[in-house]
C-alpha cells in the first residue's frame, strides 16, 4: 500500500509554484501527509553579489532578507492553504542540493518540483535546479510542466493515471506507485510500453513478423509483472521513439498524471534514462519519476 506520509514542496512564490500547491493539497488531504513548504535562500554573494559592501553590512543585510522570506512563505501558505496545519521552512545555500539533503533528512516521501520553461520552449527547457534534484533524490519526484497554466475554477483532480513502463529494473515500483495514487483516487490507469528499435508502420511481412515478436514479448512481460504486484490496468503497447510514444498515449487518454521509472539509486535508470527528461518536458500533465 502506497504512503506518502511526508511531502516536500519547493517554493519559490511563482505561479508555478501556486499550481504546484494545488496539487499536493489533494495529495496531502488522499494520504494525510504531512505537508512542508521550504524555500532556499541563495548564498549571500548570489543575492548581493553586485552590492560593494562591507562583511559586517552584508551579514545584515541577508539575515533581514532571510526574515522577510520567512514571513513571506508563511503568508503564501496561509493564503494558498487557509486553515491547514502546513510546516514552512527557510533553508540557505545552493537550492537543489538543501532540497535533496532536506528530503533524506526528513524522509520525505515524495518532492513536488514545478518545472520551469513557456509555451513552445517548455519543450527545450527543464530548470537546473528540477534537473539536478531529478538526479539526486532517493525518493519520488513530481514535476508539473503544465501547471503554469493554473485552472481558475475547476479544482484540480487525478482521475486518469498512465504508468510508462520500459520493463526494466524499477518497473515493479513505478506500477505500483502509480496503482497506489489509483487506489486513493478510484482513476482509471493504463500501461503504456514503447517497443525501441520496431518500425511504427512496417514495410513488409518480415517486419511486420518482427514487429508482433516484439510486442508479444512485451506484453507476456507486462502480464508477469502484473501477475507479481497484482495491479490490473489496461495495456496499451506501440512501436516508436519512447518520449513521443508515452507523451502522446498520455495526450490521447486525458491523463492527469503519467508515472516513470527511476532507480533507487541516484539518476534515471532503464531505456528511460535518455528519454526522462525529454519525456518530463513534453507530458502534456504532470509527471512523477518514481
Amino acid at each position: 500500500m502506497l504512503t506518502l506520509s511526508r511531502i516536500l514542496l519547493p517554493v519559490d512564490f511563482s505561479e508555478r509554484s501556486v499550481g504546484a500547491v494545488r496539487y499536493g493539497k489533494i495529495l496531502r488531504d488522499r494520504f494525510r501527509s504531512e505537508l512542508t513548504l521550504v524555500h532556499v535562500l541563495p548564498p549571500p554573494h548570489y543575492e548581493f553579489g553586485a552590492l560593494e559592501i562591507g562583511g559586517t553590512m552584508l551579514s545584515e543585510l541577508y539575515s533581514t532578507r532571510a526574515a522577510q522570506v520567512e514571513k513571506d512563505l508563511e503568508s503564501f501558505a496561509a493564503e494558498q492553504l487557509p486553515g491547514l496545519d502546513v510546516k514552512c521552512v527557510v533553508l540557505q545555500g545552493d537550492p537543489a542540493e538543501r532540497i535533496v539533503s532536506y528530503a533524506q533528512s526528513d524522509d520525505s516521501s515524495l518532492i513536488m518540483m514545478p518545472t520551469h520553461g513557456y509555451g513552445p520552449f517548455r519543450r527545450l527547457i527543464l530548470g537546473s535546479n528540477t534537473a539536478k534534484v531529478l538526479h539526486d533524490a532517493d525518493c519520488p519526484v513530481w514535476t508539473g510542466v503544465h501547471i503554469q497554466e493554473i485552472p481558475q475554477v475547476e479544482p484540480v483532480s487525478i482521475r486518469r493515471i498512465v504508468c510508462a513502463l520500459d520493463l526494466g529494473p524499477q518497473s515493479s515500483k513505478a506500477l505500483e506507485w502509480a496503482a497506489g495514487v489509483q487506489g486513493q483516487f478510484g482513476a482509471a490507469l493504463w500501461i503504456v510500453h514503447a517497443i525501441v528499435g520496431a518500425p511504427p508502420r512496417p514495410a513488409d511481412s518480415a517486419e511486420t513478423d518482427w514487429r508482433l515478436r516484439l510486442e508479444d514479448a512485451a506484453r507476456e512481460e507486462i502480464r508477469r509483472l502484473q501477475e507479481r504486484t497484482g495491479v490490473k490496468a489496461e495495456v496499451a503497447i506501440e512501436a516508436g521513439d519512447p518520449p513521443k510514444v508515452v507523451c502522446a498515449a498520455a495526450e490521447r487518454l486525458s491523463a492527469d498524471l503519467l508515472v516513470i521509472g527511476r532507480g533507487s539509486a541516484r539518476g534515471v535508470f532503464g531505456r528511460l534514462q535518455i528519454n526522462a527528461y525529454a519525456i518530463i518536458r513534453q507530458s502534456p500533465c504532470p509527471v512523477v519519476s518514481v
